[in-house]
This record gives C-alpha cells, structure tokens and sequence, in this order.
C-alpha cells in the first residue's frame, strides 16, 4: 500500500465534500423548488461531468487556467495562485467533477419532501428560512449523507483528470489511483491488488450507504404523509 498517495487521497476527498457540501445543498434545494424555464438547461449542464470523459474536463481545465493562459499566468503572478501540478488546482477540479454527485441525491431528498409541508409551515408563522431548517432539512438529511458518500468515494477513484491536472508528485498530488497505475506499469501486481481493493471496497461502502439513507428517507416520507 502506498500510503502517502492514500493520504493524499483521503485529504483531497474530504476537502472536496467540504466545499461542495454547502454548495451541492444550495444548487440542489433551489433546482427541486424553483420553476425557472431554464432549469433543464443547468441541470444538463450538471450532469456534464458524468458524460464528458474525463480527460476532456482535465484539458478545458488546462485550457483555462495553465500556465500558459491569461488567467493562469495572472493567478500566478499577483496571487502566488499556481493551479497545474498542486493540491489546489487538484482540489478545484475535484469540485467540478463531483458536482452531480453531490447534487444529484440532495435534489431528489428535497425534491420528495412534499409541498403541501412548505404551505402548511408559512401558514403556521415560519419563515421560508426557518421551513428549510425545521421541516425540509431533517427530511432531506438522507440525501445529504448520500450525496456525500457518492463524493468521497468518486474522488478516491477519479483518475484521468487528477493526472491530467495535479500529475504525478509524491505526497502532493499523487492519489491512490494514479499510484495504482504505476504499480501496474511497473508489475508490482501485489501492491496493485492491495490498492485496487481498497478502492473497490471504498465503492462498494460507498453504495450500501446510498441505498441505505434512500430506505431511511423513502420510510421518513411515508411517515411524513400519513
């Protein structure tokens, strides 16, 4: 096991969820209430990262922010800010390409709390604000933990555009999968296997505890209702 690449992957997954969880929780409760006409066109938008291959994310990435383009190069020279081969640039991805995994679980815990409960607590005094805290928040708190084991476990795995964009710099910005790959390049299949499993078994984790809060919220709801 290389376990310097495993820190560095379990730092960048927790910094990940970190940031996108108040993040996913905004854009997720505002894409399951709002009707805005262009809502399909943001989600499809979100659900980019899920389709586009990776590589594809990673040289837009490049693009955009290298060394070599404006906003790279003025990042670099007021800020000190250098987003190709570093933690940071790592972790910005890392939320770009996470974002539906995050969001996606959120918006179908809210989206499920039924409207008739926002009506009947504004008719009861509460604020839009304290309705979120009090009523749709403790029935959408499944979605959140899922969401964020969905996230975790994606960042451990995620591997093209990590390479693309951290590349491959011990204790910085190689993760466990780009460690997995050059144990498979070098034949050292045993540390491979060892790697492999524990990714394996991060997903495997990962989606009982999806199916488990989705059981716990469906059960909420009907209570809910009755």
């Amino acid at each position: 096991m290389d376990w310097s690449a495993l820190q560095v992957s379990l730092l960048l997954a927790a910094l990940t969820t970190l940031v996108l969880l108040p993040l996913g929780l905004a854009l997720a409760r505002w894409l399951a209430v709002t009707r805005w006409v262009g809502r399909p066109l943001v989600e499809a938008l979100l659900l980019l990262p899920l389709l586009l291959p990776p590589t594809v994310m990673g040289f837009y990435f490049l693009v955009a922010l290298g060394q070599g383009s404006a906003l790279g190069s003025w990042l670099a020279s007021h800020l000190g800010l250098r987003l190709v081969f570093s933690l940071q640039g790592l972790l910005l991805v890392s939320v770009l390409v996470n974002l539906p995994f995050m969001v996606q679980p959120i918006q179908r815990a809210f989206a499920a709390v039924p409207h008739s409960l926002r009506e009947a607590a504004w008719v009861s005094g509460l604020s839009a604000w304290q309705t979120f805290w009090r009523i749709e928040l403790p029935l959408a708190w499944p979605g959140l933990l899922a969401g964020m084991a969905l996230t975790v476990a994606h960042t451990l795995g995620e591997f093209g555009v990590v390479l693309m964009v951290g590349g491959n710099i011990p204790g910085e910005t190689r993760t466990l999968s780009v460690s997995l790959y050059d144990k498979v390049q070098g034949l050292e299949l045993q540390s491979a296997h060892v790697m492999a499993l524990a990714l394996v078994g991060a997903s495997v984790l990962a989606l009982t505890v999806v199916l488990a809060f989705d059981r716990i919220g469906q059960r909420h709801r009907a209570l809910q209702e009755r």
